[in-house]
């Protein structure tokens, strides 16, 4: 009886570390790769709505289309016609989550309209307090680099220019090859 008291505690244990484990995916880009944390927990909305796009293969294929050194780089909505990719409905701001915006961390891009992310994402390249709730009603972070930020700075020491009538988009074309789940290890 103890010992299956001892298993049963054990097994409820191991459940328990799994599901609060973030989960986590890869980016593979055309400057290299980037493994990502994502906070399910905190921001479920945000996350949920990113590994739809993941699952989709949506992101595949996208590029980086705006790049500021010292500040971010976005992606995840246009292709390298610089046209946006159709996506699915807006998801409700989750900035007032307690996650900051900070160098390294992921977050929903939006238009003015704080509801109004979809699939463009953008990874913060130094702290960015001034994106945080209640600042104009927030950037949702939703995760955070946890590899390749070697990576992350490559793109953002990209020269950029004027493309389409759009600024700072890189004059080299930097693709998202692709952004996968990754399987927890057993």
């Amino acid at each position: 009886m103890q010992r299956i008291l001892l298993s049963l505690i054990l097994l409820l244990t191991l459940s328990a570390a799994a599901m609060a484990e973030d989960t986590k995916v890869l980016m593979e880009t055309s400057k290299g790769n980037i493994e990502l944390a994502l906070d399910a927990e905190k921001a479920p909305v945000s996350v949920a709505n990113f590994l739809r796009y993941v699952d989709e293969g949506f992101y595949d294929g996208t590029i980086f289309h705006r790049v500021i050194s010292g500040f971010m780089i976005q992606g995840g909505g246009m292709g390298e016609d610089m046209q946006k990719k159709p996506t699915h409905e807006p998801i409700k701001n989750e900035a007032n989550n307690g996650l900051s915006n900070k160098r390294g961390t992921i977050a929903m891009a939006r238009t003015r309209d704080p509801d109004s992310a979809t699939s463009q994402f953008f990874i913060n390249h130094k702290n960015n307090p001034n994106l945080d709730f209640p600042n104009y009603g927030g950037y949702a972070v939703f995760g955070k680099v946890t590899k390749g930020m070697e990576v992350v700075d490559a793109i953002a020491a990209t020269p950029t220019g004027v493309k389409d009538g759009r600024r700072d988009v890189p004059l080299e074309t930097i693709f998202i090859k692709s952004i996968k789940r990754v399987e927890p290890k057993q």
